[in-house]
């Protein structure tokens, strides 16, 4: 049975990484389904107009995140969205993933001291896709 997964990643706090969440996503779409679709979407940008329909996001977003199996987040780019996420799933029990490029920022103390979350820092892309197959495998 294929795995619902909620991606976390940055919208609103910077969009410098959401080619390298287009790609995650689309890795976990080789073998199972993606709640947060849209965190991808080159499209999107910080500065969208959609403010004004928080309570309908915030809505939609924790009703993915009771839902889903398993939480799969890109932490590079700090995210008080993403931290919120990570809280939330932890509530519910949700496994959470966090990757972040280590060369590139020095992951929040709140969730890298949290034995919940398992932490994956990584260097290249190659490394974040082969360790996506192996968690999904789990």
């Amino acid at each position: 049975m294929k795995k619902k997964v909620y991606f976390a990643g940055s919208i609103r706090g910077g969009r410098s990484d959401a080619s390298l969440y287009h790609e995650m996503i689309e890795c976990i779409k080789e073998t199972d389904i993606v709640l947060t679709e849209h965190v991808g979407d080159l499209s999107r940008s910080v500065f969208e107009q959609n403010y004004g329909v928080e309570k309908q996001i915030y809505d939609q977003d924790t009703a993915w995140l009771r839902e889903a199996d398993l939480l799969i987040a890109e932490c590079t780019n700090p995210s008080l969205g993403v931290g919120y996420e990570l809280a939330y799933a932890e509530r519910f029990n949700v496994p959470c993933y966090v990757f972040y490029r280590k060369k590139d920022t020095h992951l929040s103390a709140m969730i890298k001291g949290d034995s919940y979350y398992t932490i994956i820092p990584y260097e290249t892309k190659e490394e974040v896709f082969a360790k996506i197959r192996e968690i999904l495998k789990k």
